[in-house]
């Protein structure tokens, strides 16, 4: 196990961003930068050992400053979307920057995403990782509240990558923090993410309108293209959709334990991602909107369906629906969630009779 660090790039204001390599003994090589806590390489050996950086992102540092696609980054106070950029808490109305033309996406102008986090490193026998904290303050992006955040990222020899939250505030606030990762099993640059095969713990999912905010309705997946409750590729059936998937999924675990809540297949390179999480939901999205005008670190263009992003979450807009798990924390609790990214070239042994028995229930 391996732990380094470089100089990344300087802000405006002309603090220093870091880059922090972190390594296990089985060949993942994973970098994460303390601006945005964001993922900006991502390196797991194939099926025939060879190692290629399975996550997207942007070719200069001007262009992770910006990062208009919220590539790999820590999004919050909220993630994903709070309609019409207001909620009430208490009976007391709160509104929040609105960076979409009606509603809030993702923490607002300046989320989580664009701050410069403080950071320490660590290292043990069997595992390695940076433990990120920000302190965000009351009336930040129209959120009530003192938030002080930790996010800490840790590699182990399983070829596991952990995220785990944890946040106290002095004022009731909601929070629902997620990593926005864009992945390719078969390597940045190398095509579309339509062959990919697709499970998901989900027997239903968030009903949305025409801005992708929930209606409130929560469905069945049975008999609909958001059916992965078997593989499928996620190309199979995402002309019946406009643009592509952008969806939250009601996972089958609701019991805030660590738990598998997708699998992700790539038949070319052999590489299999597991995602398991703490959190209710999980948000499937495939790069819909991408036009060439954003350039990968491979050089080439980043173009539609090249990626496709999991991210764990509560639902979108929970705040505004009382039927939805809640994300309000308040002073005397403690926020903790956790997901765990797992890489491997073949499914785990009782990975089928695991999948059975979720498909039995």
């Amino acid at each position: 196990m391996k732990i380094s660090s470089m100089h990344f790039g300087l802000l405006p204001d002309q603090r220093e961003a870091q880059l922090f390599t972190l390594s296990n003994d089985e060949g993942v090589v994973v970098k994460i930068t303390n601006y945005g806590g964001t993922i900006v390489s991502l390196f797991i050996p194939d099926k025939n050992g060879d190692k290629s950086d399975i996550i997207l992102g942007m070719n200069t540092w001007e262009g992770w400053i910006k990062n208009p696609a919220y590539f790999n980054c820590i999004v919050g106070r909220t993630c994903n979307r709070i309609g019409g950029a207001r909620f009430n808490i208490d009976g007391v109305e709160y509104r929040v920057s609105d960076n979409q033309g009606g509603f809030q996406l993702h923490g607002g102008h300046e989320g989580f995403h664009l701050k410069l986090w403080d950071v320490n490193t660590f290292i043990t026998k069997d595992k390695v990782g940076i433990e990120l904290t920000y302190f965000s303050k009351d009336g930040e992006e129209g959120f009530p509240g003192n938030l002080k955040v930790k996010a800490t990222y840790t590699l182990n020899n399983k070829n596991e990558l952990s995220l785990e939250f944890f946040a106290i505030t002095d004022k009731a606030t909601p929070v629902n923090l997620t990593n926005h990762g864009y992945f390719n099993l078969s390597g940045e640059g190398s095509g579309e993410i339509l062959d990919h095969e697709l499970l998901l713990l989900a027997d239903s999912y968030t009903v949305t309108d025409n801005n992708s905010i929930p209606t409130g309705e929560i469905a069945p997946v049975a008999g609909t293209p958001y059916d992965f409750t078997e593989p499928h590729r996620i190309g199979e059936r995402i002309d019946q959709l406009y643009k592509g998937y952008d969806n939250n999924f009601v996972l089958r675990n609701q019991s805030g334990e660590l738990a598998l809540a997708a699998s992700v297949s790539n038949p070319k390179s052999g590489r299999i991602l597991e995602v398991y999480t703490t959190e209710p939901g999980i948000q499937l999205y495939t790069s819909n909107w991408f036009d060439g005008t954003l350039t990968g670190k491979c050089g080439k263009p980043h173009t539609n369906h090249t990626a496709f992003c999991l991210e764990t979450q509560h639902f979108p807009d929970s705040m505004n629906h009382p039927e939805f798990p809640d994300v309000i924390l308040r002073p005397g609790e403690k926020f903790y969630s956790k997901t765990m990214w797992k890489f491997s070239n073949q499914y785990p042994s009782n990975f089928s009779d695991q999948r059975k028995s979720e498909s039995s229930i």
